[in-house]
This record gives C-alpha cells, sequence and structure tokens, in this order.
C-alpha cells in the first residue's frame, strides 16, 4: 500500500509540500481580519463558507465512523455502513482497517464531504461507557495502531480525518461539564498514546477537542492543543471543536482551536474580531489558526493553484462497498466458545441439498434475527441503502433440504422502530401556508443546520409528516411519537395523542439523538389501509443558532406477551437439529448522550438463552452488542458467537461464517467480564462534577491482572475454525539508539484441517515490575496458512514499550532491566517466551 497521505517526502513531493505553503500563504495575504476569521466557524452546521475572492471552495465536514453521512441526515440519502469501531478494532488487521478507510474516503467523494469526523479513540475505561462501542479498545497500542491505519487509509483517498475526541473523553454523563481528574503519567502512557501514535504513523489533517475538562480546563481551551499536540507530537493540521463545545472566545483561541463548529453563530466571528481589536488575542494567533484552516482546504483540493495531496489519478481503485461491509464483518466476528466443534453447522455442501450433513432443521430465534442491531445510537448513526438480516441471510444461504423455523424469543426493546415508508414531511409558515414537503424513506423526520428550501426557521409554525399504512395483522397496533416538543398524532382519523413531551436529563445530544416518545394503541384490521399522520408544532419560533428538527413516528405489530413468545421459542428450538439464538442490546441501551448502568441484556433475553439451551440438541449463541454484556449462561451453551453491531451486511456475514464459508476472524478487543461485581473499573457518574481516574493506568487487563479476578474472557481472546501449535520466538535486542527495542520472529502452524489466520500477540512483561502492569500488549501481527503450512510473524516492540512517563521530570524515561517477550493467542493464554534486555542509552 501506498505511504500515508501527509506531507510526503520524496524530492517531488517536498517540491509540491513547498508549492503549497506559498499558494496558502498568499491566500492568507490577501484576506483581511474579517476574512481570516470567517474561516474559523461553520458558515451552517457542516461547512466552512467559500471565499471565492481567494480561490477558497466551501468545505464540508460529516459524521462518521462507520459511514459518511453527509450534509442530510435521512434515510433517503442513504450511506455504506460498516460495522462499529469495536468490530474494526476487533480485526487485529491494519491491511483490512486501511481498505475499509479507502472505501469511507470514497463514500465522502461521492457526498461531496472534505472531511471525516472520525476516527473516535478514547479508550475502554469502563464497560459502562455509553459510546464504547464507538471506540476501539482498553489497549492504548491496539487503539493507536488500527486508528492509524483507520487515518491512513481515509486520507489516502483525498479525505481528512478528526481524531477525535482529545482527550479523556471516555464517558457521557455529564459529558459538557464533567472534569475527568486524570494524573500525568495516566494521561501520557493511556489516554493521549493512541492520539501520539496516530500523529507520527499516519499524520492526519485534523483532531477534534472534545466537551469535557480535563484537570481543571475546558479541552477546547486546554494548553494541551498546542504545547502537547502540535509542539511535541509534532501535528501540523487544524483543531476542531466537537459540536457546540467551543465556549470561551479568548480561551480557545489562544489554546489553537481553529474552527469553532457549528456555525453561523459560535464564540469566534465578530465575538473574536473584538477580541483581536481590543487586545484580548493577537492577530498572530488569528493568522495560525486561518493559515490551517487554508492548508487542510489545500490538502483536499479545495484552494485553487494549490495542488491536492492526493490527486485524483493517485485515488485508491473503487471498491464494492456491500462487499467491504461483508468481509469487515466476517474478519471481525468473535467466536468466544465452540465446544465439540459445534460450528461451523454441518448442512452438507453448501449450494446442495444438504447431503451429507447432519443438520436438517436450524431453530432461529430472537427479536434481532428479524430486525438486526447493525450500529450504535446517536451521532455515529448512518442510514444503509439496505440491511441484511440474521434471518435474510440465513434463509438465503442454506442449501436445499435444510429446514429453516424463526421464533421472536422475547421483545427486549423499550421503543418501538420507525412506521415503513414512504411518507412525506410537509412544512407550513405562521400563515398555515405549505411553503415545502419532502419524502420520508419511513417514519424517522431529522433535519440538522439545514432546512429544505423555503423553509425559515422564525417562520415555521409546524411540520406533518403522513403516510398510508397497511396492517398485515389484525388486532391491536401500538404507534408512538418520539421527540420534543407538542405533537399529535392521528390514525385512521381518529386522534391518539394531544400532548407535550419534554425532554429528559440536560443534555441536548440525548434529547434529540434518543428523545422520550409517547404511545398509543389503535385496532386495525390486516389489509385495510389507514392514514397516519404526526404533526410537530413549532409555535413560529426561532430555532437558535440553527435548525434542529428531529422526530419520529413509530410503530409496533400486535405481539404476544414475553411469556407466550418464549414458550414458542422452546418450542421450535427442541424441535430443531440446532437452534442459533441471537441476543442483543437495544438503542436504549448503547447509545450517545447516556451511560450504561447495567451490563445485563435487556428484557428477558438471559431467560430465553438458557431455556432453549435446556431444549435444543445444540444451542449457539449470538450476541449483537456493541461492548460487554453479562452472558451467565454462556458455559450452557454449545457455541457462543460475538457479531458487535455488525453493520449491512451483519446477516450475510453471520450465515457466512455460521456455515463454515469463513472463518470467525476477530480477537477481543476489550476484556469481557463474568459478573458486575467483579469489574475493576466501573464508576462513570461524576462527584460534585468531578470524575477522578484513581486507576491510574490500570485499565482493562491491567485492571483485572491487579485485582486478581479472572474475567469471563479476556483481552485478546478468540477462538478459530482451525488449530495453531505455535513453534518458535526468535527475539533479537535493538542497537544502542534504535527506535525499537527488539525485532521479534514467530513462527507457527496450522495444525487443522482448514485455512485460517491467526493473531499472534506479543506481550512484554517486567522482571521487576514495580508500580506497572504485570504484561502488557507490545505488538502484534495477522498471518495465514493452509493445513499443515508454517507462517512466520515479523513485528518490532517499540521502545515506548518499555519506558514510563516520569511524572518529575515531565519526560519518557526508560525502564532498564530485563522483560520476558510473551508469545500467544491471548493476554491469558501466551504459548512461547523468550527475554529481552532493555538498556538506556548512554
Amino acid at each position: 500500500m501506498p505511504a500515508p497521505a501527509s506531507e510526503p517526502d520524496g524530492a517531488d513531493e517536498r517540491e509540491a509540500q513547498e508549492r503549497r505553503a506559498r499558494r496558502v500563504d498568499e491566500a492568507l495575504a490577501r484576506l483581511d481580519l474579517e476574512g481570516k476569521v470567517r474561516l474559523l466557524s461553520g458558515a451552517s452546521m457542516w461547512a466552512i463558507a467559500p471565499a471565492p475572492e481567494i480561490g477558497l471552495g466551501r468545505l464540508v465536514m460529516s459524521d462518521g465512523p462507520v459511514g459518511v453521512r453527509g450534509e442530510r441526515w435521512t434515510p433517503d440519502d442513504p450511506s455504506v455502513q460498516l460495522p462499529s469501531p469495536t468490530a474494526i478494532a476487533a480485526t487485529w488487521d491494519p491491511h483490512v482497517v486501511r481498505r475499509a478507510g479507502h472505501l469511507l474516503a470514497q463514500e465522502a467523494r461521492r457526498k461531496g464531504v472534505h472531511v471525516l469526523l472520525a476516527p473516535t479513540v478514547n479508550m475502554h475505561r469502563s464497560p459502562l461507557g455509553g459510546r464504547h462501542f464507538e471506540c476501539y479498545s482498553e489497549d492504548p497500542r491496539l487503539t493507536g495502531v488500527i486508528g492509524a491505519a483507520y487515518v491512513q487509509g481515509v486520507q489516502e483517498g483525498g479525505v481528512g480525518t478528526t481524531v477525535k475526541h482529545f482527550v479523556a473523553n471516555d464517558a457521557e454523563t455529564d459529558r459538557f461539564t464533567v472534569d475527568n481528574r486524570v494524573s500525568e503519567r495516566a494521561l501520557r502512557e493511556t489516554y493521549l498514546a493512541p492520539f501520539e501514535h496516530i500523529v507520527a504513523d499516519a499524520r492526519p489533517w485534523g483532531v477534534m477537542a472534545a466537551y469535557n475538562k480535563v484537570n481543571g480546563t475546558t479541552m477546547t481551551e486546554h494548553q494541551q492543543l498546542n504545547a502537547v499536540l502540535r509542539d511535541e507530537f509534532g501535528f501540523d493540521g487544524f483543531i476542531v471543536s466537537d459540536w457546540t463545545a467551543a465556549r470561551d472566545t479568548v480561551g480557545d483561541a489562544l489554546a489553537g482551536l481553529d474552527a469553532a463548529m457549528p456555525g453561523p453563530d459560535t464564540v469566534y466571528g465578530a465575538k473574536l474580531v473584538a477580541a483581536v481589536r481590543d487586545g484580548r488575542v493577537p492577530e498572530a494567533a488569528v493568522d495560525a489558526m486561518a493559515r490551517r484552516m487554508l492548508l487542510l482546504a489545500a490538502r483536499v483540493g479545495l484552494l485553487d493553484g494549490a495542488d491536492p495531496i492526493v490527486p485524483e489519478e493517485a485515488l485508491p481503485e473503487p471498491l464494492d462497498g456491500r462487499a467491504i461491509a461483508r468481509e469487515v464483518a466476517t474478519r471481525s466476528f468473535v467466536l468466544l466458545r465452540n465446544e465439540g466443534r459445534a460450528l461451523p453447522l454441518d448442512v452438507g455442501r453448501a449450494g446442495g441439498e444438504g447431503q451429507g450433513g447432519s443438520i436438517r432443521k436450524v431453530a432461529l430465534i430472537g427479536l434481532a434475527a428479524s430486525e438486526a442491531r447493525t450500529s450504535g445510537g446517536g451521532s455515529a448513526t448512518v442510514f444503509a441503502e439496505r440491511t441484511v438480516t440474521p434471518l435474510e441471510g440465513l434463509r438465503d444461504a442454506l442449501p436445499e433440504g435444510v429446514e429453516l423455523t424463526y421464533s421472536v424469543g422475547a421483545d427486549p426493546r423499550e421503543n418501538h422502530p420507525p412506521l415503513p415508508g414512504p411518507l412525506t414531511a410537509a412544512f407550513y409558515d405562521t400563515d398555515g401556508v405549505q411553503v415545502a414537503s419532502e419524502p420520508l424513506a419511513d417514519g424517522t423526520a431529522r433535519w440538522i443546520g439545514e432546512l429544505p428550501e423555503g423553509v425559515v426557521p422564525g417562520e415555521l409554525s409546524k411540520v406533518v409528516a403522513s403516510g398510508t399504512f397497511t396492517p398485515a395483522t389484525s388486532g391491536t397496533h401500538t404507534f408512538a411519537v418520539a421527540g420534543i416538543g407538542r405533537f399529535v398524532l392521528t390514525v385512521g382519523g381518529e386522534t391518539l395523542f394531544d400532548g407535550t413531551i419534554e425532554p429528559e436529563g440536560a443534555d441536548p445530544a440525548t434529547a434529540f439523538l434518543h428523545p422520550p416518545q409517547r404511545e398509543a394503541t389503535a385496532e386495525l384490521v390486516a389489509g385495510e389501509q389507514v392514514h397516519v399522520e404526526v404533526t410537530l408544532h413549532t409555535t413560529g419560533q426561532a430555532m437558535g443558532d440553527f435548525a434542529f428538527i428531529g422526530f419520529s413516528l413509530n410503530h409496533g405489530d400486535p405481539t404476544a406477551d414475553d411469556d407466550t413468545l418464549i414458550a414458542e421459542a422452546v418450542a421450535a428450538a427442541a424441535d430443531a437439529d440446532v437452534a442459533v439464538v441471537i441476543a442483543a442490546t437495544t438503542e436504549d441501551v448503547e447509545s450517545e448522550g447516556f451511560d450504561r448502568t447495567t451490563l445485563a441484556l435487556p428484557g428477558r433475553q438471559d431467560e430465553l438463552v438458557a431455556r432453549v439451551a435446556e431444549a435444543a440438541p445444540r444451542t449457539v449463541a449470538v450476541v449483537n452488542a456493541g461492548s460487554p454484556v453479562l452472558m451467565p449462561w454462556r458455559e450452557d451453551v454449545d457455541a457462543v458467537l460475538l457479531t458487535w453491531f455488525g453493520g449491512q451486511e451483519l446477516g450475510a456475514a453471520l450465515a457466512d461464517v455460521l456455515l463454515g464459508e469463513r472463518e470467525p476472524g476477530g480477537r477481543l478487543p476489550t476484556t469481557w467480564p463474568a459478573e458486575e461485581k467483579d469489574v475493576p473499573v466501573w464508576d462513570v457518574v461524576p462527584t460534585d462534577g468531578n470524575l477522578d481516574y484513581d486507576e491510574g493506568v490500570f485499565i482493562g487487563y491491567r485492571a483485572w491482572e491487579r485485582a486478581g479476578t479472572a474475567p469471563a474472557y479476556w483481552f485478546g481472546h478468540g477462538l478459530t475454525y482451525t488449530d495453531w501449535a505455535y513453534d518458535d520466538v526468535e527475539v533479537e535486542a535493538a542497537g544502542s539508539g534504535d527506535s525499537g527495542l527488539a525485532r521479534v520472529r514467530v513462527r507457527v502452524t496450522n495444525a487443522g484441517e482448514r485455512t485460517g489466520r491467526e493473531v499472534v500477540q506479543v506481550y512484554l512483561a517486567p522482571h521487576e515490575p514495580g508500580d506497572r502492569p504485570a504484561r502488557w500488549l507490545a505488538g502484534f501481527a495477522t498471518v495465514q496458512a493452509g493445513p499443515g503450512e508454517t507462517a512466520e510473524a515479523l513485528l518490532t516492540v517499540p521502545k515506548r514499550a518499555a519506558e514510563v512517563w516520569d511524572e518529575e521530570a515531565h519526560a519518557w524515561r526508560l525502564v532498564p532491566g530485563t522483560y520476558d517477550v510473551l508469545v500467544g493467542r491471548s493476554y491469558a493464554d501466551t504459548r512461547l517466551s523468550a527475554t529481552v534486555e532493555a538498556e538506556a542509552d548512554a
């Protein structure tokens, strides 16, 4: 693959870099103070305004990280949806992640997006973290390597990235105001470490500053932006605020925050001009900020006369989005348990009539089989053009002669899904005149920043979403409105709800992305069409600094109670050769805007799995969750397969793995507990506004080791459909002054009967740990081999692996001594060992 796409190092590229810098300076010199300041905040929700007088185009940013939403957040503008970031990290494969980045860049270019607001590289400090699914790992090295590959892939496609959220934005409770109290050592070794690695290895074009405070200072105003990120790490890109995180004109500008988003009204604009003119902010600071924004524009090809870093002829080859999404999913699935080789399922020759297979009947169980959970809730959500559910995927893949039955089993949802479309949204002004309309793909109605042409926020009185619905089943149907404001819901001409829904909690993102809902019921007859309509009354008031409308019309079919559903599933399981039961979290459990309060699966799913396991001859439990959940039944089932939030191709990928067309390629990027009481780092709720990271560097497996309690599954764990023998390890110490500590060569042999991949993991364990962990991940490599073949993994253990942050000297210090180099399949399953001496440079 090509080198990371930043300012390159060859002679020709250095010349291009110099030309780019000259063009940026030329453009900057032509701007007055007001013109420079206009570059530093959004003209809208997602875009920086163009400046035609200097040849600057309109610069558009968009949320990721599993897709590219674009400026319109609606199902009628779909995107390719990749698996969740926890799934991406579970591949442990930078090459796969880099290809996913190429696809995201391709999607960004298709949608007119120049900067992707991703990746998220905050840490899995506590499993309760609400955006745990959107981050990579509990380990800073794995996070850094995967994050660097993501950045490289996207930027090789000519699209910028913003590594986020800088820094220690590891939970959602009071995230706008919380002061996370973190020691300097823990910051450097754990929370800053992924950012440092990504800056050095991938040279990102952007970083996003977080909402929270760290040790008393809001991150958009923190000295770490300039003193650490720029001066120490060598970051040369732009820094953008998280949306609405910029709160102080002078503090943000002096800290080096380049872009305050969203616009048009931010702490910059006229306020920054005034601060410069009265001497509170030097104009040189504004020049530096504007120069970085122009450099970003030049890098992505938006500044006339400046060559983009990636010209069109150098872009990666076009990729099939569905194929990449399916590949990433299969490579991410983690096989946690496989007793008696329950997987892959023996259904006979693929594409044949099932001859030779022992399985003739499969019972698929679980609501998530028909309503797959493909991504976490919140700003990470993108709408896929088509989602393959597990039910669809397995039905399409099973050979003739194998019967598939389906049972819901239990309904864990608190909220119902959007009403199927199409619907229409109509906008009315204060005179009652319809001024615009837009089609809706389903009951989701959402506009952020941009309203349809002709709609003026201060003159809008109501939005009406309406359509027809033809029930497939007679009985009691549930309809619901989710949103904030006054709503009227009618079904078949009857008003089911007329009232005001108030926000719950203080987080505005939660109120918008995960609003409360009100339910009502209607008796409907199968096949008889009814008109459904929900009206949001806005009272004609302005909507603040930017348009912000979001509500949904939801629907639930008549269903039996959970007792009946579970009984039906148990009967189906007893009548089948194998039961595949899918247990999942819901958007009420894993989403941006709030933290979890428990690791238990919602509803009665634990009971469902346990009872199915008792009844079925063989049970495969599939866990459809983005972060750790408890599995009290894990020893009672034959196999446990973790699919994370598997993206739009979840069902197809699941069928591939269950039937053995592909092996589950994933390894755990974070430790999974057996019981909540054993979790060593738990609390995410601030006390008096402060959240103390008292555990220091001991999070994840480091903390589990120190606590002396075994989890359900350790970091790095994951089984395959073949067997691997670890043959030999050779360790060669690096020379004095080398950036590496040691070079490691590992030989492994595929001792099974299938071609497979193995993730070779290397851990460093000091003979005298002192106040350091017992051991930690120092490197990893993925190898592939056919039956009986031997493969070699070659990797370098960086010198940083043997260094600690000296809080007195405010510097890195290598800890000399003897270290064991432990090689194996997970943190708890090491097969080979050698030693290396770490010696401080003279």
